[in-house]
């Protein structure tokens, strides 16, 4: 981890240019420009909205635009920058061919620069807390752990998924379907408190209930989505039990990954 942070530390410049050249290239031929990092989540809020009332999706004491809104801002951030950071080495390839640096700074760059459209959501959803009339409380402090969390579990797939996308250029254009397919199975559409009412309380499936709510909480995102709901709207503590499962995952896979990427980054400038 020193070496990491040395690392990073090092070339804290290079990773300045790629984040802002990351920004710029993205927005610079798009007629409406950074709009965009406007539109989308506030345009799959309404779609979602408008789902829910033909689904009845309960959403208990919060509005549920506000609420699904809260959902896809971890979620739209953890699916962009994972699916920009698989990508970024291949993206690279003339800096790759030319000069040596570590590697790692692609991904982690990649995930970082998400942070600035992270950051207008967040005045979106001040806006929305506002138009609701809904305070904060104290337990919003948790936000910036919960993004931090998310960040290492977008590098997680980030390094692996980078490093094979170097020798396997499929991975890149399946990720995207299979973030997608992700979704569905973390609590962005329907509140996690309706998994939980299912299998902890109502026991929907049997013995194999508790096991199956563990295997669903395996999933990072459960947690924490749940949780940045829960410290921004809700005005409670996030929920650990959710999220102890996830964050495991994340504890051994991480360094995993980062490890495979590592071993990988030998032969990049060969391969591409």
């Amino acid at each position: 981890m020193l070496t990491i942070a040395k690392n990073l530390y090092d070339y804290r410049e290079l990773m300045a240019t790629l984040a802002w050249k990351n920004v710029t290239l993205r927005y610079k031929q798009a007629y409406l420009g950074i709009a965009w990092a406007i539109l989308k989540p506030v345009m799959l809020m309404l779609i979602f909205t408008l789902v829910k009332s033909f689904v009845g999706i309960e959403s208990g004491d919060i509005p549920y635009p506000i609420l699904v809104f809260a959902a896809l801002m971890p979620w739209t951030f953890f699916q962009e920058s994972t699916s920009e950071g698989v990508t970024s080495v291949v993206g690279n390839t003339a800096l790759i061919k030319k000069i040596y640096f570590p590697r790692e700074i692609f991904p982690i760059t990649s995930v970082l620069t998400k942070l600035v459209e992270l950051g207008i959501s967040f005045v979106i959803l001040a806006g929305l807390m506002v138009w609701y009339q809904m305070m904060p409380s104290i337990y919003i402090l948790w936000v910036p752990l919960i993004i931090a969390y998310t960040i290492l579990a977008a590098l997680t797939i980030a390094f692996a998924g980078a490093a094979i996308n170097v020798y396997y250029r499929d991975v890149g254009a399946a990720l995207p379907v299979m973030l997608s397919l992700l979704m569905y199975i973390s609590p962005v559409i329907y509140p996690l408190q309706l998994v939980k009412d299912k299998l902890l309380v109502q026991q929907a499936a049997g013995e194999w209930s508790d096991t199956l709510y563990t295997l669903y909480t395996l999933n990072p995102l459960a947690g924490i989505i749940d949780a940045f709901q829960n410290v921004v709207l809700r005005g409670a503590p996030p929920d650990l039990n959710a999220m102890i499962p996830g964050a495991i995952m994340i504890v051994i896979l991480l360094p995993l990954s980062y490890l495979y990427f590592k071993r990988a980054e030998s032969y990049f400038a060969d391969v591409i």
